[in-house]
């Protein structure tokens, strides 16, 4: 989770929303993303997407069932679908997304019972740091004085 953590820095200094995920597989990393919709020109490149994407490439494979993904953020509900999709194993988040949480704060898609697959969720791991982080990066767009 704390590479997860580095990643959204690396998001939040690019401009983008500080999201950041890593995937593992076999106790190796075998995926990663940051927020890069702004920098990519494309509106599914949240850290999620492109982590799974990188992981799907490494293992040959799109079901990506023995992994875990760890990200700052609840994932939205395209990137909690995509989880279903690929079959991933565990999501590990750190802070609930509020307005559009996909897994637990709107939706709960990625355990859902009415889909064919349920991916176990751990929430609230380095739940204060991520929080932090976005709050951070929001209060300073917005030009609020409390930045700490």
């Amino acid at each position: 989770m704390r590479e997860a953590l580095a990643l959204a820095r690396e998001a939040a200094a690019a401009g983008e929303v500080p999201v950041g995920c890593v995937l593992v597989a076999g106790g190796e990393v075998i995926g990663k993303g940051r927020n890069s919709p702004i920098e990519m020109l494309d509106p599914t490149a949240h850290a999620e997407m492109l982590a799974l994407r990188q992981g799907a490439f490494a293992l040959s494979n799109y079901r990506l069932s023995e992994a875990t993904l760890y990200c700052t953020l609840e994932p939205c509900p395209m990137c909690a679908g995509a989880l279903v999709a690929a079959r991933v194993q565990t999501l590990v988040f750190g802070a609930r997304d509020l307005r559009f949480g996909g897994v637990r704060s709107k939706f709960q898609i990625a355990d859902s019972p009415l889909l064919n697959h349920r991916v176990e969720v751990i929430e609230g791991v380095l739940g204060a740091e991520s929080t932090l982080l976005l709050q951070r990066f929001f209060n300073a767009r917005r030009g609020s004085a409390d930045t700490r």
